[in-house]
């Protein structure tokens, strides 16, 4: 007989397991836009921050390849 709660005790380790794994993810983009002086360097506007968050997201990504840029465009105020 299994003891009772074993199903819970499951879904609580995965869920530590998932946000260990996320932490992880979030904390390998985080070196790469170190590594890439996007904190001491990157613009301070709308392309600079987004470049900076694309980077973050990517996470090991960055390693294979991946180097998100992110351009941003504001519609100029009518005359």
């Amino acid at each position: 007989m299994r003891p009772p709660h074993t199903g819970f005790v499951q879904w609580e380790a995965c869920m530590r397991l998932g946000t260990f794994l996320l932490m992880a993810w979030l904390v390998v983009g985080a070196f790469a836009g170190s590594q890439r002086h996007y904190y001491s360097t990157s613009n301070e506007n709308c392309a600079g921050a987004g470049t900076i968050a694309a980077t973050v997201l990517a996470g090991p990504l960055n390693y294979f390849g991946a180097n998100p840029k992110v351009d941003c465009h504001f519609p100029q105020p009518s005359k």
